[in-house]
């Protein structure tokens, strides 16, 4: 059996584990979550990524290791090549990490594949999840923000469709969580953190945020997701985890305007980015 890591880069942790691809899901006693601080020193970075890779792969052979790891861009991710310029990981700035881990790790440059992270939710859907059996795929996250990808039989890529123009400002500043901490704020006066704490609120309260959320997420359905012709649209994030509470309402408006689009939410969430990299991995050292 190939030996395969996923990894998953946040702002603030790394996370990891091997994965079986035969079963194609997580060996969870591998299960790796190290803190990261991504504002620190590019040397500080890398120690505590090594740190914790070390830690997945110490019973592995290097020579037969395979690595996928979900990055956040702006990345160049065929030369694993850092471009973020502003907020975490800025000492990265133009750094080589693909090479700076094939000398660290002592392994070399066909073992580590390199994917974007809304990309790699969506592979790992498709690789593990709940669309195994679909061609065409539209994938969304809904949490702090807000993650688009399509998957075109092929290869996921990232949609970045989350600044795109939408009602009076962004697709993000309806669809992300802050919408509901905004909106609650204009209705009630009060303050909510995000979903969590609306359930706790009257159910008056619930189903008019939740009616309107549902009306703005139909409304980026038809004016986006609509043009990729996608057989599926799979929802993953700390939204999707609500999702009864606008499912009908979600549904009357797309039928509304003929679509019929399946929907189905994760059912590995913040495993499908893991997942979906070693997939991926596994994707292109086949090729």
């Amino acid at each position: 059996m190939q030996n395969i890591v996923g990894i998953d880069i946040g702002g603030s942790h790394i996370t990891m584990a091997q994965v079986d691809p035969e079963k194609r899901e997580i060996i969870s006693s591998t299960y790796v979550r190290e803190h990261v601080y991504s504002f620190g020193a590019k040397e500080t970075i890398f120690s505590a990524w090594i740190s914790a890779i070390e830690k997945v792969t110490h019973d592995l052979v290097k020579s037969e290791l395979l690595i996928g790891i979900a990055m956040p861009g702006p990345f160049d991710y065929e030369n694993g090549i850092s471009l973020m310029q502003q907020g975490k990981f800025i000492d990265m700035y133009q750094v080589n990490i693909k090479q700076e881990l094939i000398e660290r790790l002592a392994i070399s440059s066909d073992q580590i594949y390199f994917v974007n992270d809304a990309g790699a939710f969506l592979e790992g859907e498709v690789f593990g999840g709940c669309v195994r059996d679909y061609r065409k795929v539209f994938g969304v996250t809904l949490g702090t923000g807000l993650g688009t990808a399509f998957y075109n039989g092929e290869v996921a890529s990232d949609e970045d469709l989350w600044d795109s123009p939408f009602k009076d400002s962004i697709c993000e500043d309806y669809l992300a969580t802050r919408w509901f901490v905004n909106h609650y704020k204009a209705l009630t006066g009060g303050e909510i953190s995000g979903t969590k704490d609306l359930l706790d609120q009257p159910e008056d309260i619930q189903k008019k945020i939740f009616d309107d959320y549902a009306d703005s997420f139909a409304d980026f359905i038809v004016q986006y997701v609509r043009n990729y012709s996608p057989e599926v649209l799979v929802i993953g994030g700390n939204i999707a985890k609500v999702y009864p509470y606008f499912k009908k309402r979600l549904n009357q408006h797309l039928e509304e305007h003929k679509i019929k689009l399946p929907i189905k939410i994760s059912a590995i969430f913040e495993d499908a980015a893991i997942l979906g990299a070693a997939g991926y991995a596994l994707k292109k050292s086949n090729r």
